[in-house]
């Protein structure tokens, strides 16, 4: 990721609240999100990650309670900071997000809460393990996010579960390789051979 010439108001750059990103609307090409105020860039995703993000979502959908969605490549308002400071808002490769968060987004505006996502899942990229394994690991746990999966799709392609211990982030389950199954948050299996396309 690269950061950013900041955004300026009056001619004095400043860093950026979440409603000040969100204002911001859709970037070309690749993607953005927000750190501590500050707009960071990634170039889009290689075909492969698209690929293995394609097979996530086509597997989970038809395994999701009723209340839930799942959604690729959009924005979360991690409400880390209160609304007035410089802001964190991440765009993970998928996330599962309760209904009626979907909902208020359509008729009232802003981002996605982190508070109403229940699971977050990001895949690898060359250049992005440290992101996915320590930035984010630690943002999407102070978020109060309860699950967030790590897909890694060097060979053998793994998923590395991690769900909120309390005061202590995120516990990490071992990856798994080949097929992924789980009853937390809902019963669910993911065959991660087929995320290599």
């Amino acid at each position: 990721m690269t950061a950013l010439p900041q955004p300026q108001v009056d001619g004095e750059p400043h860093l950026l609240t979440v409603a000040e990103y969100a204002a911001l609307g859709e970037t070309e090409p690749g993607y953005t999100e927000l750190q501590e105020g500050r707009l960071l860039k990634s170039p889009s995703p290689r075909p492969a990650h698209n690929i293995a993000s394609g097979w996530i979502f086509y597997q989970l959908l038809p395994q999701l309670p009723e209340q839930f969605r799942v959604i690729q490549d959009i924005d979360i308002d991690l409400e880390l900071v209160p609304p007035d400071q410089p802001g964190f808002s991440r765009r993970p490769d998928l996330i599962v997000v309760d209904r009626d968060e979907i909902a208020r987004v359509e008729r009232d505006g802003g981002l996605i809460r982190a508070t109403q996502v229940l699971v977050v899942i990001e895949i690898v990229s060359p250049g992005s393990h440290r992101m996915d394994t320590v930035v984010k690991h630690d943002e999407y746990a102070d978020a109060g996010i309860p699950f967030y999966w790590i897909v890694d799709l060097d060979e053998p392609t793994s998923l590395v579960a991690c769900h909120l211990a309390g005061e202590f982030g995120y516990q990490d389950a071992p990856a798994e390789t080949r097929r992924f199954t789980t009853r937390e948050p809902f019963p669910v299996e993911l065959d991660l051979a087929r995320l290599r396309g």
